[in-house]
């Protein structure tokens, strides 16, 4: 039986993620905090891997408040560095964005959305879906993982950013999650309803390495012939237009606001 292993919140859009047992999923269809904050310029743009190789040296952690259910406090750390600092996200936000912007090397601004958060598919915002198979696979494709500082596995879902992750299933069983443009799969986690939307678009990011931001060397390349080569059978290929995609994009009803996602949780098409 497919069940849910394990669950990544992103607090702050691009840094790193938090493994929690379980996640309220909010109106929106989002998961509480996930990408609840974000990083911006002056110009209002996102400060993130994609446009800034310096987002990978920052190593985050959060103190959240199981009894209220909030994060209070961010500490941040630069790589391989003794510069860092926690700041509170509410009291001292003013502090963290002069913190940042000191970093980066121009002015920056924290955003908060805390009913969306700041998704990068905002028709299908819903928490995005890989199994642990996938992620053991993939990370397979690239032998020089062996050498890095955590498991390649690790590595990978650091890379991949996924927030949910099924165990119990093969690899690229989450394929299986979407169908034609404009026609979502029913499935639910517990008493959970969700929708498979479409294969998730990856950018630059998965090509570097999560620690040192350091490119690895034809990445892409690789990524793109395995992916195609490694297809599971019956899958959608209308909605490959290229083969640079991994993970599941998801939309959550509004009927299922205040629900609780909870790892252990059973997975049913």
């Amino acid at each position: 039986m497919p069940y849910l292993t394990r669950i990544l919140i992103y607090p702050i859009k691009s840094l790193d993620g938090v493994a929690v047992t379980k996640a309220t999923v909010l109106k929106s269809g989002a998961l509480q905090h996930d990408r609840e904050f974000a990083i911006v310029d002056e110009h209002g743009k996102f400060v993130n891997g994609k446009r800034n190789p310096k987002v990978h040296l920052l190593r985050t952690s959060f103190d959240i408040d199981a009894s209220s259910d909030t994060i209070n406090r961010v500490c941040l750390e630069v790589q391989g560095t003794k510069l860092g600092g926690v700041f509170h996200l509410e009291r001292e936000r003013a502090e963290l964005e002069a913190w940042l912007s000191e970093y980066f090397g121009f002015k920056v601004k924290l955003l908060q959305n805390s009913l969306l958060g700041f998704p990068d598919d905002t028709e299908a915002s819903g928490p995005t879906v890989i199994s642990t198979a996938t992620l053991e696979t993939v990370a397979s494709w690239f032998p020089e993982l062996e050498k890095g500082a955590i498991s390649p596995i690790e590595e990978m879902r650091r890379r991949i950013r996924a927030n949910l992750e099924i165990g119990g299933v093969p690899q690229f069983w989450e394929d299986r999650l979407f169908a034609e443009v404009g026609i979502g799969v029913q499935f639910q986690v517990k008493d959970v309803q969700m929708m498979g939307v479409n294969p998730c678009q990856r950018c630059v990011v998965p090509t570097r390495d999560t620690f040192t931001g350091e490119v690895y060397p034809s990445f892409q390349k690789i990524f793109v012939s395995q992916r195609q080569e490694t297809l599971p059978d019956g899958v959608n290929l209308s909605r490959f237009n290229h083969f640079f995609r991994l993970s599941v994009n998801t939309q959550i009803p509004e009927s299922e606001a205040g629900k609780i996602l909870q790892v252990g949780d059973e997975v049913e098409i």
